[in-house]
């Protein structure tokens, strides 16, 4: 089981954006050099949290900017926008469970309402958390 880095680059984006918006243009070259990742993904995920609505992208010349309130924006709202989970949730069944077998025929009546609620639990608690949450902690520590 894992999340996608796709979330804690974005949140690394929104991390980048407010620490360097008064100082330097936040370029996909900007932030490549600190996620030290390839500005392509950048790029990509970049147009996953514009499409979302959360930054908007100057596209040439570069520039990005957070489009609503930090404290309105969740760590939920960011983890959505990137498409870190599957449509088919967090944890991933092995392929076809043996149906003769009494464990593989039943495993996903034991086990899916309870990942279900495992998943839903750790998603409400990313809805606690927003990115001024996390602008707080950058002063804190930068």
């Amino acid at each position: 089981m894992q999340i996608s880095s796709r979330f804690t680059i974005a949140l690394h984006i929104f991390a980048c954006a407010q620490y360097f918006k008064d100082k330097e243009k936040i370029t996909s070259d900007l932030l490549s050099g600190s996620i030290s990742s390839n500005p392509v993904i950048i790029r990509n995920i970049l147009s996953q949290l514009r499409k979302a609505g959360l930054l908007t992208v100057a596209r040439g010349t570069g520039g990005i900017e957070i489009t609503r309130d930090l404290s309105k924006i969740s760590f939920y709202d960011v983890y959505r926008a990137v498409q870190a989970v599957k449509e088919e949730g967090l944890f991933h069944f092995h392929e076809a469970p043996n149906p003769l077998c009494p464990v593989g025929n039943n495993i996903h009546r034991l086990l899916d309402d309870k990942l279900a609620k495992i998943q839903e639990a750790m998603e409400n608690k990313m809805k606690e958390y927003t990115l001024l949450d996390m602008k707080n902690g950058m002063e804190e520590f930068c």
